[in-house]
């Protein structure tokens, strides 16, 4: 009796599993069938915030107002408007998140939140990477609150040669090219990227904390000083181009009296040899 008890409960199990494994299939089919039919009907509802966190979360890195509009068929600049009011409830302090809903001036994105770096880290199994020296810190932020700017520039603030700060930064990402600028020699003009803003959770250049008066006296002093000399190369390279002018005006001057003088000579020696054969006649 205990035996057939047995076989009995065995069966009951096989027929519960099997049972739950059927559920489980028609759930997925029903699932799937609803999954099609929303996406074949034109009066699938969208939730706009849903649909901003979906797409942000699957793409990663900054999507583009742009692209969004496209999806939503809104212009760029409502479809912007419509997410930075999102991204004030998005971040709201009362509600606990492990993310945040950063806006920049073109685009946006989903980023964790900088505090929880150690748990990320240890999770994912991330080597911490090697911090921002003293120097590219100070380097930084001369360029994030002046640029864009030269490397003159910063050396000029700085005191020092600042050229492995700056090699350092534009290896990170943090700072790139923004062009050359219009003075001699035509240096390049460097200023921070989205990565810049991304890293240290900033909205724009706006958003930067704000500076002293006395730093930015020195900073303007900075800039006023750069002018100087600007000024300064450019009178140098006219007086170095009106120096080569004179010279060469000399040198056409020194030709022609050579010429002239070579001229007459020949003349001289033209006339003393017609004087030789009148003599040689008589």
């Amino acid at each position: 009796m205990k035996r057939k008890s047995k076989d009995n409960s065995t069966i009951e199990k096989e027929e519960n599993n099997s049972s739950s494994e059927n559920s489980v299939q028609d759930i997925v089919k029903e699932n799937a069938t609803h999954e099609r039919e929303s996406e074949n009907s034109e009066d699938r509802a969208v939730v706009f915030e849903e649909a901003i966190e979906a797409i942000l979360f699957a793409a990663g890195h900054p999507v583009t107002y742009s692209t969004l509009a496209r999806v939503f068929e809104m212009t760029p600049s409502k479809v912007k408007d419509k997410v930075f009011e999102y991204s004030l409830k998005y971040n709201d302090p009362s509600f606990p998140r492990g993310v945040i809903l950063l806006t920049f001036k073109d685009s946006c994105q989903l980023c964790t939140k900088q505090y929880y770096l150690p748990e990320i880290r240890n999770a994912l199994g991330i080597k911490k990477s090697g911090s921002l020296s003293t120097s590219s810190m100070e380097t930084l932020a001369i360029i994030a609150y002046n640029q864009p700017v030269t490397r003159i520039f910063v050396d000029t603030l700085r005191r020092v040669d600042s050229s492995y700060a700056m090699n350092n930064l534009l290896d990170r990402g943090l700072i790139e090219s923004k062009g050359r600028m219009d003075a001699p020699g035509r240096p390049m003009l460097y200023g921070t990227t989205l990565d810049f803003l991304r890293c240290f959770g900033l909205k724009d250049l706006e958003s930067l904390p704000k500076t002293t008066d006395e730093m930015m006296a020195v900073f303007s002093n900075a800039k006023l000083s750069e002018e100087q000399n600007e000024e300064n190369s450019e009178n140098t390279e006219i007086d170095e181009i009106n120096d080569n002018q004179m010279e060469i005006d000399i040198n056409n001057i020194d030709n022609n009296k050579l010429q002239q003088d070579s001229s007459n000579s020949e003349f001289e020696e033209e006339e003393s040899a017609d004087d030789f054969i009148n003599i040689d006649d008589n």
